[in-house]
């Protein structure tokens, strides 16, 4: 059925950090002291409305958007177009404006865009989350305070209730200072205020939930809820961590008899433990006795250790304790592997069943080229020295495709859930397979990417190219690009050469690496011959093709990097 879309309002225009309204908005905020508030706008799985009612009606919806939030603010303030299906403005405050006039006008966008908006033959109800950062309280360079308030959105997207979230201010820095933790944290254990949470770790090669961690959560009646990696450095080095790993075994223990007992027993729980519990002479001998007397199998728990267990003064110590443990079957993963100071000496010296890497590379994988040379190299190294791998922090489809494709072993991440309670982690269980859809095999032939942030070409060219059979693929910049090749197998990409975020030679010189097998070429209106020249001696690109273009010709291109693809693959070619 042929659908049309309405008219759409002008595009707002495209954000960087050295957009010279945003920089003098700062300059001014900066010099007289009145407070600029930066948000970063992030619609809620954006992604659904393109994929199930076409690219046309998504980027109407954006339009749309970016128009009522422009309504808004009625020029008191800037809105920008920052990504595929985010946003950002800048919004001068009052004077004395502080962070709850910050909230307010966060609420009152997301308001506005909660409104029904309609598409037709659609009507959409968009939700989002907003990130907020401060000038001058949080700084007065507009990179970093774009930084801040992206980062908050992150914080943002794993809050439930909470879609507005600020930069942490030093005042709440002060509030959650190491005093005042240590002074709550002596009789936290005795008031029972710890909490465990559960996030599933995921099979790579079907979804299925091979087990669970356990976190440790503590629920401050003074200060709130803390994450573990605000209070126990503290707690080691007041001493009361060994108290709070025995309450974690014990719960941990209990928690797995129970779940071994409704009938699951091909799972296992992973539980962070110190170099403090590793040094205590009867560590093994206790953990042990703990799990005979529950009646558990040895393989039903896996010990965490992060990195810096590695280089610890007493690794003689620790080396006897982790391999005590693992002849007795317990099986030990080396936690947030990448951001400490152990050497791949200690690494091979140490043994260990699974490697974890750390979240960090995970979340700038698969656009960031340097940290997806050190995840694919991570994968490498751990399956050389016989271990699983697991990457925590997947939070998207585009890494989970990434990850699938570099042999990854596990998953763990907001992707397949957050941690959350006993009851919930045991539905988890009972489910057996987690987001199954997302591990279905994808058509792989005759899957042709177009990149180019001009919309109106994008859109000529998946009319023109549609008419051949290809399966398509569209993305209007190039983080979306590389999403799509994550998820899909993709065998040609055209791109365009000159876009806002990288020129399309450097993009495709990403893919080579990351691709190698993928058919490249550039359409490009205008020719730098140097560049081009490079591009192709390096093997970045197959093919440099020119605006405006012959359809015919054009698409007698594509056919023939096809071709090319399917002899350098040794498959039978069409006729």
């Amino acid at each position: 059925m042929h659908m049309s879309v309405p008219d759409s309002p002008p595009s707002l225009p495209r954000l960087g950090a050295a957009n010279p309204e945003l920089v003098d908005m700062v300059r001014e905020a900066a010099g007289n002291g009145v407070p600029l508030v930066l948000l970063h706008i992030d619609i809620d799985h954006f992604a659904s409305v393109n994929q199930n009612m076409g690219m046309e009606v998504g980027d109407a919806a954006l339009d749309a958007v970016g128009l009522r939030l422009n309504e808004r603010l009625q020029g008191h303030g800037r809105v920008w177009r920052h990504g595929s299906d985010e946003f950002v403005a800048a919004v001068p405050l009052h004077e004395g404006g502080d962070a709850q006039a910050a909230q307010a006008v966060a609420e009152t966008l997301i308001a506005e865009i909660e409104r029904p908006l309609e598409v037709l033959p659609y009507t959409l109800f968009l939700e989002a989350k907003i990130g907020v950062s401060l000038c001058p309280q949080h700084g007065d360079d507009p990179s970093e305070l774009l930084h801040l308030a992206e980062t908050a959105v992150r914080r943002a997207s794993h809050a439930v209730d909470e879609p507005v979230q600020l930069h942490a201010t030093d005042v709440q820095d002060r509030a959650h200072s190491e005093s005042a933790i240590a002074r709550q944290i002596v009789d936290a254990l005795l008031n029972g205020e710890f909490r465990l949470r559960y996030q599933p770790k995921i099979s790579a090669r079907d979804g299925r939930v091979i087990g669970m961690e356990a976190l440790v959560r503590w629920q401050s009646p003074v200060l709130g809820l803390l994450l573990p990696e605000r209070f126990l450095p503290t707690a080691e080095r007041i001493g009361v961590i060994l108290q709070i790993g025995d309450w974690m075994l014990d719960r941990v223990v209990a928690q797995v008899r129970a779940w071994r007992e409704q009938g699951f027993d091909d799972f296992f729980v992973g539980i962070n433990v110190t170099t403090q519990q590793l040094l205590q002479a009867d560590f093994v001998d206790r953990l042990l006795g703990r799990m005979q007397q529950a009646g558990l199998p040895m393989s039903s728990i896996v010990l965490e250790l992060n990195e810096r267990v590695l280089t610890h003064n007493s690794t003689d110590v620790v080396y006897r304790t982790v391999s005590a443990l693992r002849h007795e079957g317990i099986c030990v993963t080396l936690d947030n592997f990448g951001t400490g100071d152990a050497s791949l000496s200690a690494l091979v010296r140490y043994p260990a069943d699974i490697l974890k890497i750390d979240r960090s590379f995970i979340s700038a994988a698969p656009a960031g080229s340097r940290e997806t040379a050190i995840v694919r190299a991570l994968i490498a190294m751990g399956h050389q020295l016989g271990m699983k791998v697991i990457a925590n922090g997947v939070e998207t489809e585009a890494q989970l495709g990434f990850l699938r494709r570099a042999d990854c072993d596990y998953f763990q991440g907001y992707l397949f859930g957050e941690p959350t309670s006993a009851e919930l982690a045991g539905q988890a269980l009972r489910r057996r397979y987690l987001r199954p859809e997302l591990f279905t095999a994808t058509q792989s032939d005759r899957t042709l990417l177009l990149v180019d942030d001009e919309q109106n070409v994008l859109r000529s060219l998946v009319r023109l190219f549609r008419r051949d059979g290809y399966r398509i693929l569209a993305a209007g910049n190039v983080r979306d690009a590389f999403g799509l090749l994550a998820t899909n197998d993709v065998q040609v990409i055209l791109s365009d050469q000159r876009m806002s975020e990288m020129d399309g030679t450097e993009f495709l010189g990403r893919v080579k690496m990351l691709y190698p097998d993928t058919i490249r070429l550039v359409l490009s209106g205008y020719t730098d011959l140097a560049t081009v020249t490079d591009a192709i001696n390096r093997g970045a690109i197959y093919r440099f093709l020119t605006k405006p273009w012959d359809d015919n010709k054009l698409r007698e291109h594509i056919r023939q990097a096809f071709r090319t693809y399917d002899s350098q693959r040794g498959r039978e070619t069409s006729p």
